[in-house]
């Protein structure tokens, strides 16, 4: 239907202009230059704006219209990739990066909401699991389909081919899909937004800080305090709002809680790879974007075929034995990972790059499900919301605590080989080969070699990688205590909702 071809085209562009981001953004410091953190906005601008304004933008299409969020969030992801495209300014292209990520929000919440109007039963469950498959689509595919068009038609025709394939979306929505609202919307808690986008705002910016700043520097903590404070506030309108943004009584539940590491852990084992291993394979190995690109599918093309595999695999084994056996084939590709880093062997990381992506393609098919089985069907929409907020914000901040890590392992590393000690420059030199720019590091550090750097870098993207696979493996663990004790076909056929079972 002309319909879920639209909203499966939106479901495309959105992890397409994500992992996009991350190839084009070494092209982008050659041309425009910018500081390391002003270049990791590109990145991190889109997914907070995202993350910030996904349940607001869920209430609101509740409020005015499915269809007609879903048309404003498309219009303006399109105009907002066409002015990026033409952007000369690094500032401009963060500022327009952060809308951008809105303007996903809005599509996402109003696409699938729309989509739940226009099927029924088993037509709305294949609906939607299309509308999976085409995030796959997108994710596997991007980081070819960016360094194609980096190669040959420069970074700008990666935000630019976003444009077109949103002006198709958009096309065929404003004709084909029906609009629809609900009746009793209670509307959007904006008390409870502005305090929930301002507290992400202030955490990402005080971790985005630390490489230059230093962690006890008086601006990363007092943006961190503020951000604790925030949170109380937070937590304090919610608990007294009629109808809040963020129901917290749903975190009494092991079950849920469960649930909510499951996007957490894919986050730290999986999306920050994606902004990571290009800096790795372009900055550091020398490769061409298009050739980054080709070595990123191992990672992402098994999340085209394993989330279903893992779907079938729920007739005979529990989705949370799935989903920790899933992690913990992650971190051993994590551990693989590490080893490979360690001898800068590129074509060595393919294997375990494989591993990771059928690891994290395990829960990644399991989690929506989750989301809603672990709670009352009444409470099913709210569950929904919060997950989909934990999985984008937690991303980003993933993506920002990652930074920060490797910047750190980055400074001890050139503080040890006794290369940045002295040196005019040695924070920014940190903080160059810390985001794989290792031509502009060798310009900071006129007495340092690429010999020598390029160990240094590969030593702590080694130690990150597994810290990380440690992370993964600990998350395995809560997933296990949290849902891996009952089957869940046993689970459907319950009388009481699950949410009891562990009051």
């Amino acid at each position: 239907m002309p319909q879920l071809v639209a909203i499966c085209l939106a479901g495309v562009i959105l992890p397409l202009s994500f992992v996009s981001g991350s190839i084009a953004t070494p092209v982008i410091s050659r041309e425009l230059g910018g500081s390391a953190q002003a270049l990791s906005w590109i990145t991190n601008a889109f997914m907070l704006g995202f993350g910030c304004f996904l349940m607001a933008a869920g209430a609101l299409a509740d409020e005015v219209g499915r269809k007609k969020v879903f048309i404003g969030g498309v219009a303006l992801f399109a105009l907002l990739s066409g002015l990026i495209g033409f952007s000369s300014s690094l500032l401009w292209i963060d500022l327009l990066r952060a809308a951008q990520g809105i303007a996903a929000a809005a599509a996402l919440a109003g696409g699938s909401a729309a989509l739940a109007q226009e099927f029924e039963g088993r037509a709305q469950t294949q609906a939607f699991s299309l509308l999976g498959s085409s995030f796959g689509v997108g994710l596997a595919f991007g980081p070819l389909l960016a360094g194609l068009l980096i190669a040959h038609f420069g970074w700008r025709s990666v935000f630019l081919s976003s444009m077109v394939i949103a002006v198709l979306a958009l096309t065929l929505a404003i004709s084909r899909l029906h609009e629809s609202r609900n009746p009793h919307a209670a509307g959007i808690d904006w008390p409870g937004t502005v305090l929930f986008t301002a507290m992400l705002v202030l955490l990402t910016s005080g971790l985005m800080a630390i490489p230059e700043k230093g962690l006890f520097s008086g601006e990363v903590m007092g943006l961190l305090a503020a951000t604790l404070l925030l949170l109380a506030f937070f937590v304090a309108v919610e608990r007294r709002v009629r109808q809040p943004m963020l129901d917290l009584s749903l975190f009494r539940y092991a079950r849920f809680i469960g649930v909510q590491a499951l996007p957490l852990a894919t986050a730290f084992s999986f999306v920050v790879l994606l902004v990571l291993l290009p800096m790795q394979f372009i900055g550091i190995a020398g490769m061409s974007e298009q050739q980054a690109g080709l070595m990123m599918m191992a990672l992402s093309l098994p999340m085209l075929i394993v989330p279903l595999l893992a779907a079938l695999l729920t007739r005979w084994i529990s989705a949370g034995i799935i989903c920790t056996l899933g992690l913990v084939i992650a971190a051993v590709g994590l551990v693989g990972l590490s080893q490979a880093i360690a001898g800068q062997h590129m074509p060595a990381t393919l294997l375990p790059m494989a591993v990771i992506g059928i690891g994290v393609g395990l829960p990644w098919g399991l989690m929506d499900g989750l989301s809603i089985t672990v709670v009352p069907k009444e409470r099913a929409g709210m569950a929904t919301g919060i997950f989909s907020t934990t999985r984008v914000a937690g991303e980003g901040i993933a993506l920002a605590i990652v930074a920060a890590a490797l910047a750190g392992l980055v400074a001890h590393g050139l503080q040890s080989g006794h290369l940045a000690g002295t040196a005019p420059y040695a924070n920014q030199a940190v903080q160059r080969l810390a985001t794989g720019d290792l031509q502009q590091t060798l310009r900071l550090l006129p007495d340092a070699s690429a010999t020598q750097l390029v160990p240094i870098y590969a030593h702590a993207l080694q130690h990150l990688l597994l810290w990380l696979a440690a992370l993964t493996l600990l998350s395995a663990v809560i997933v296990f205590a949290a849902l891996g004790g009952r089957s869940q076909n046993r689970l459907a056929r319950s009388k009481k909702p699950l949410c009891e079972a562990d009051q």
